[in-house]
């Protein structure tokens, strides 16, 4: 099968011979083999799993490569990475349902097996691509992110009246990409209204950004107040708040709230790194250079440049005080730039001090954050609806790890990106084999 061909699941199975295995955890690749039954890995070994062979499973000869569990983005934007802002605001909302469905395919044939999506109306493509029907990574929605008025997600005219005062929605909103809530009540029902939209954890802006027209890098967005009962509203449904920040007082001000995640933070001062740390804070956040983003207006551009001259301290920080770290891309509204998804996990190499240290960040470190949704995370365990005969005892870490009991998400590479993970800024060369839920999705062996 190759690129780009929708994904069968085989009847009988899958088993991967000759393999090196990279499990996501171990600091070492060893040489084995995998069996897939259904969507679940059903053996993980040294030694091949008896009647594999004669039971009609599909064989598929690594001959020495490198297995890997799929890769993960914990800051994806699906609905939005493969549209401009002039077509989103010049067309119908099936604009985006389209583009969105042909990045997922994208981003699942660089090796992404999942996605956390940080800001979109996702709900009905991640339905059509966990029913098989459509190829895709799996999905955390977060549905909209939720602003202020004059916030980082406030997309609304100057001229026009926001919506707290009579005016109409912007167009942002009517995508389902932003919600501007202002006071406890407005934010209890924003955040309520994504989670009964499917979101398996809610997204807050609490401070400015770079492609937002009205707010300064440096304002703190959402009171105390306001952030306390996001947090509250999230709790109840079992899940958890990520917010959108780059300083120090947006990042002081969101922990004292009890926000479990922040987003970028390539702002903030080592005390509050370590504020992170000490407080169990995660730090999803991204290793940009300037160019990854494109800005037309000179401000914008401005803010851009300031947030990449944080990317290394802050990374270094982290690391140093023990943060937990995820990796995203953010990339968004820039179609000719979708690809640098790929580019930009190869700088985790240099930026956490080896190949190997990079790869388990963008394996089993992302899934660690992912099982924060808790009760909301939709692939915590397989459903009592499965009948495909697979492991159904649930491995800890269910994605990110090739283990028994895990979902049968992995990449077979070219070479060893443990050592080499510039390997994977190629995955149209050196991506030689997909597998996500059990299926097929490229096979160039």
């Amino acid at each position: 099968m190759g690129a780009g061909e929708a994904g069968q699941r085989a009847d009988t199975g899958i088993l991967v011979r000759n393999a090196r295995i990279f499990d996501g955890l171990s600091d070492e690749v060893r040489p084995g083999h995998v069996r897939i039954d259904g969507r679940k890995i059903a053996h993980v070994g040294a030694d091949e799993p008896p009647s594999s062979t004669d039971s009609g499973h599909i064989v598929i000869d690594a001959d020495g490569r490198t297995l890997i569990p799929g890769l993960s983005d914990a800051h994806a934007h699906v609905m939005l990475t493969g549209a401009s802002p002039t077509t989103l605001l010049a067309s119908g909302a099936g604009l985006s349902y389209l583009t969105g469905a042909a990045e997922a395919e994208a981003m699942l044939l660089r090796g992404f097996t999942t996605i956390r999506d940080m800001a979109g109306d996702t709900g009905d493509l991640k339905r059509l691509i966990d029913a098989g029907l459509l190829p895709g990574p799996r999905i955390y929605p977060s549905q909209a992110g939720i602003s202020q008025t004059a916030g980082h997600g406030d997309f609304g005219m100057i001229y026009e009246s926001p919506t707290a005062l009579g005016g109409t929605p912007s167009r942002a909103e009517e995508l389902g990409v932003m919600r501007v809530a202002n006071g406890r009540p407005q934010v209890l029902a924003a955040v309520r209204e994504q989670l009964k939209k499917g979101a398996s954890q809610i997204k807050l802006m609490a401070g400015g950004g770079a492609a937002s027209a009205y707010d300064p890098l440096d304002v703190l967005q959402f009171t105390a107040d306001e952030m306390r009962a996001a947090v509250e509203a999230a709790t109840d449904w079992g899940t958890y708040v990520t917010v959108h920040v780059y300083t120090g007082p947006g990042i002081r001000r969101a922990v004292e709230a009890g926000v479990a995640v922040i987003e970028h933070g390539q702002l903030a001062d080592e005390d509050d790194i370590k504020r992170m740390a000490d407080n169990g804070v995660w730090l999803s956040t991204q290793p940009f250079v300037e160019n990854d983003h494109t800005y037309a207006n000179p401000v914008s551009a401005e803010k851009n440049r300031r947030i990449c001259t944080g990317v290394e301290r802050t990374f270094a920080w982290a690391l140093e005080h023990g943060v937990d770290i995820a990796f995203g891309t953010d990339l968004l509204l820039d179609p000719g730039k979708s690809g640098k998804q790929s580019e930009m996990l190869t700088r985790l190499a240099s930026l956490c001090g080896s190949s190997l240290a990079g790869l388990k960040i963008a394996t089993s470190g992302n899934a660690e954050l992912f099982r924060l949704s808790g009760n909301r995370d939709p692939y915590q365990s397989p459903t009592a609806a499965e009948s495909d005969g697979a492991a159904r005892t649930p491995h800890h870490n269910h994605l990110g790890v090739i283990a028994e009991g895990a979902w049968a998400d992995m990449l077979l590479i070219d070479g060893d990106p443990t050592r080499d993970l510039s390997l994977l800024g190629d995955p149209d060369t050196n991506l030689r084999l997909i597998i996500k839920d059990g299926r097929i999705h490229k096979n160039t062996l």
